[in-house]
């Protein structure tokens, strides 16, 4: 599915970043690189997001050049048996997608910037995230470290600026393509989990809910998933990313599905919780508990508020839900945590847990989801309702309202 983004779009954005950031220095941006899986098999191919904000292009290890008013990209060196197995470059799709007409090949291109980075002071790029992220337990693309590496060998007194900050306030608030580009992809979702809610009572394993959710999107037109599907049963969903997707099914416990469709790189966020059989009077309370705090949080989202203050409101209205259900006595942040240990929401896009400022107020045309969770190990009980909400001058729209939140 296509259609959403014109170079326009992205023509558009690299005008503000100018804008936003007013240096003169030159902006030197590269795509991700290739990852192996094994042998000479690559992992699918993902494009570094603020790269394909600006661009549109979504091949790897191209360079970017915006140097005042000069745009040009930096073909990667590529050997001939790469062009006969994965095929060559398309140059006049790159020029026609991102509004960009200069493509040099990488020997030509290269030159040119090194004349030009020796010249200057400074260099605007985005910094490297570290090689490993210990509390993910990630390793990180090493195309933005390989950049920064090779400007400071070609310019080692000059200073690097992060454009990080203007990247971020750019993309937190979403342009119209950009909105519907979401909401199609919460639409394809929202018809996909509707169609596997009708048979739940016919699935055996997790992954066949999982492989009909797969199917569904793709037929839709979705890009395929837009993060690892959590499809977990009973105890599964007590782990927040639990993503093996691989247990038998028990028709005494409840299905939580966290799923979203991407369509042309923006992606839902949706997560329902369904009762497999008819839910005991337990279950029923605690999902009733779920949807009333998701409710109360919905009810605070509007321009101006705080995502501190927004996040310390739910969370204490949460513990009322706690202490009504007898799980806890007194209310605080570390009793809140044991059976809620994530924040309430957090900003949607081009990621699903997209760039944003949680220092800023919000603003009309924010995206965030909403998804409070109550999680009983003890119990086996893993309860999250999830929606996706835009920020508007009146308060703030659920896209995804017409996903249904029937527990059974």
């Amino acid at each position: 599915m296509s259609g959403h983004f014109g170079p326009e779009f992205f023509e558009g954005n690299r005008a503000k970043l100018r804008s936003l950031f007013r240096g003169t220095a030159p902006i030197v941006l590269t795509a991700n690189g290739l990852l192996q899986r094994s042998g000479d098999t690559a992992y699918s191919f993902q494009q570094d997001s603020s790269f394909w904000y600006l661009t549109g292009i979504n091949d790897p290890n191209l360079i970017v050049v915006l140097d005042k008013y000069k745009e040009y990209f930096i073909l990667p060196p590529r050997e001939h048996v790469q062009e006969i197995f994965d095929g060559s470059i398309e140059i006049e799709k790159i020029t026609k997608t991102s509004g960009i007409n200069t493509v040099l090949d990488n020997k030509t291109g290269w030159k040119q910037l090194i004349t030009r980075l020796k010249r200057v002071k400074h260099i605007a790029t985005l910094a490297a995230s570290p090689e490993f992220v210990p509390h993910i337990g990630m390793y990180t693309n090493p195309a933005r470290a390989t950049l920064i590496e090779k400007i400071k060998a070609i310019a080692p007194d000059a200073k690097l600026l992060d454009l990080a900050p203007h990247l971020i306030r750019l993309r937190m608030v979403k342009q119209p393509a950009e909105l519907a580009a979401l909401q199609t992809a919460i639409d394809i979702t929202t018809h996909t989990l509707k169609d596997v809610a009708k048979k739940l009572a016919k699935y055996n394993w997790e992954y066949e809910v999982e492989a009909d959710i797969t199917a569904g999107f793709r037929k839709r037109g979705a890009g395929g998933h837009a993060y690892q599907p959590i499809i977990a049963s009973g105890s599964n969903a007590c782990t927040l990313h639990y993503i093996a997707n691989n247990a038998a099914l028990d028709d005494k416990k409840l299905l939580l599905m966290d799923v979203g469709a991407e369509v042309e790189h923006y992606g839902a966020d949706i997560t329902r919780t369904y009762a497999i059989a008819k839910p005991s009077k337990r279950i029923r309370t605690v999902y009733d508990a779920v949807k009333d705090i998701q409710q109360y949080a919905l009810g605070l989202l509007k321009p101006g508020l705080m995502i501190k203050t927004y996040e310390h409101k739910t969370l204490h209205y949460t513990g009322e839900k706690l202490r009504e259900l007898g799980l806890i006595k007194v209310i605080n942040k570390e009793s809140v945590h044991k059976f809620c240990p994530h924040s309430v929401s957090h900003f949607l896009g081009l990621d699903v847990h997209d760039a944003g400022d949680y220092e800023r107020p919000l603003e009309n045309g924010m995206v965030l989801t909403v998804e409070p969770g109550i999680y009983i190990p003890e119990e086996k009980i893993g309860i999250r309702i999830e929606d996706d909400a835009l920020i508007t001058l009146k308060g703030n729209t659920n896209l995804s309202l017409k996903c249904p939140k029937n527990l059974c």
